[in-house]
């Protein structure tokens, strides 16, 4: 009887509000470390990913054959994996700057968006996609700008 009675009253303890929020708090904290670490190996995978594809796909070829319309192709992959790289280092400055504060940091989860969107248009493909999806771009800028100029306004006072 006596185990039960401890084992509700350290249940009871445990679920205080404070003690609740300390052990949340080291499961966030812990989280947030094995996902800086994932993103570490995302980006230097992605860095050895990139360097490959620079050297066979973009490097070598153009070595032997000057056809622009490939070369244009390449680029843009080119800029595409380099700009992944950028987005991966982006989330891994968030999760750092959360590891630091403990608080969110909207203006970087914003500035990170629009990599993201930047990205997506460099490596756009106009011939394939509809006015409806340069519009729901232009939206998805404009709303993002929006954002981020009024987070840096509200920032700054």
């Amino acid at each position: 009887m006596r185990f039960l009675n401890r084992f509700f009253r350290q249940i009871r303890e445990a679920f205080k509000d404070e003690n609740f929020i300390h052990h949340l708090e080291q499961v966030e904290a812990f989280v947030s470390k094995f996902l800086s670490i994932a993103m570490v190996l995302v980006i230097l995978v992605s860095i050895y990913d990139f360097c490959i594809f620079l050297v066979r796909d973009f490097l070598i070829p153009e070595l032997f054959s000057p056809d622009i319309t490939k070369f244009n192709t390449s680029l843009f992959a080119v800029f595409g994996l380099f700009l992944n790289i950028l987005i991966a280092l982006e989330i891994l400055e968030n999760i750092t700057a959360y590891l630091k504060k403990h608080v969110i940091q909207v203006e970087l989860v914003i500035v990170t968006s629009l990599i993201a969107v930047a990205r997506k248009i460099i490596i756009l493909d106009l011939e394939k996609k509809t006015a409806m999806d340069l519009i729901a771009l232009a939206i998805a800028i404009f709303a993002l700008s929006a954002s981020y100029w009024l987070i840096r306004n509200v920032n700054r006072k």
